[in-house]
């Protein structure tokens, strides 16, 4: 099947690049641009798209107020392109929370990584379409806007919670740390996401959920009440010591296609803490997290992945189940609960 594509960016030039990248794939078709919103609205009307590329930074109607609108009203797979600024990461963090599958920065063409990624997520979003239209017709604002639910107590012994996800993923940990009480355990995250991004996803999180939440830096010691996410591009997260838990983040080689990668945090959480670690495994596409989560699960942590009906792209959660991975395969809405074990005694999440 042709993954029917539109690219819609105020550069002509990038527009040719984007296009070019896309195309020496195979299976996916370029079959329109768009310089801005309102090009791209109309062609949309006619063509009816498996997928678009989006600017985030476009004059006119800027690629944010579009997408809310096409996501209320024609609802369908979008890839955001976005510069390596402050601004472009804020807005695509935004942009994910709106309904984008995936953000992206602006292509290099001697960066063959990263072009690949990009063809990866076009085909991705393509996969995640049913997904979308079935999400916005059931979820409308509730999507963007964690509700205040409560929190099971935990019964077990938990010093470490680890968090993996990819495609979809900043919808769904939003979903997840949102449950979770402002003394939750220690709680470590690889979201993949490139360089830069991170900081603002961390922030935005901060804003929205009870426990203080950070991006990761090599040699921070981790304490209760704090989420750490691993920064992109720069590293792979890991956690050390039962006595004095640090998190590093090192230079290394790309794991599962990845760094930071799920594979090697989730390793190094068994190895340091086995059955005092609890992990989830959420939305995303590939197989990073899997192997990590099995380690888990040998070792003795709680380990869960979530399940086909609320992921967006069903690849990491899926690889980890054919590997008998996951003690629980679970709905993103009871994830939290079962991280802390599954008590009886509620308590009230203060997240807005």
């Amino acid at each position: 099947m042709t993954v029917r594509t539109i690219v819609v960016d105020d550069s002509p030039s990038m527009q040719k690049l984007i296009t070019a990248v896309l195309e020496t794939d195979p299976e996916i078709e370029v079959i329109g641009t768009a310089s801005n919103p309102i090009e791209a609205r109309e062609m949309i009307k006619v063509l009816d798209p498996d997928v678009i590329t989006l600017d985030v930074e476009m004059p006119g109607m800027n690629g944010l107020d579009f997408l809310e609108r096409l996501m209320r009203l024609r609802p369908m797979p979008v890839v955001m392109i976005s510069s390596h600024t402050r601004k472009g990461a804020d807005a695509t963090i935004a942009a994910l929370e709106i309904g984008a599958v995936s953000c992206l920065p602006k292509p290099r063409m001697d960066d063959e990584a990263a072009l690949q990624e990009m063809r990866q997520n076009v085909k991705a979003a393509a996969s995640a379409k049913m997904a979308i239209q079935g999400r916005q017709r059931t979820s409308g604002d509730a999507r963007t806007k964690p509700a205040r639910s409560a929190v099971l107590k935990r019964k077990r012994g938990i010093d470490v919670i680890a968090l993996g996800a990819s495609t979809g993923g900043v919808e769904a940990l939003t979903e997840v740390l949102s449950g979770f009480p402002a003394n939750c355990p220690p709680t470590v995250v690889t979201q993949h996401m490139p360089e830069h991004f991170t900081k603002s996803f961390a922030e935005r999180l901060d804003r929205l959920c009870a426990p203080k939440v950070v991006e990761a830096a090599d040699g921070m010691p981790i304490s209760e009440g704090h989420v750490y996410i691993a920064p992109g591009g720069v590293g792979h997260l890991t956690v050390a010591g039962r006595t004095e838990k640090l998190c590093r983040v090192q230079p290394g080689q790309l794991r599962s296609g990845h760094m930071p990668s799920v594979d090697v945090l989730f390793e190094s959480v068994a190895k340091a803490f086995a059955d005092k670690a609890a992990a989830a495994l959420l939305t995303g596409m590939g197989s990073d997290g899997a192997e990590g989560l099995l380690a888990l699960k040998k070792a003795g942590a709680l380990t869960i992945a979530q399940d086909r009906a609320t992921s967006l792209v069903y690849g990491m959660p899926a690889a980890a189940e054919r590997l008998g991975a996951a003690n629980h395969v679970l709905p993103l809405r009871d994830i939290a609960s079962a991280l802390f074990g599954g008590g009886t005694e509620v308590t009230q999440n203060v997240c807005a």
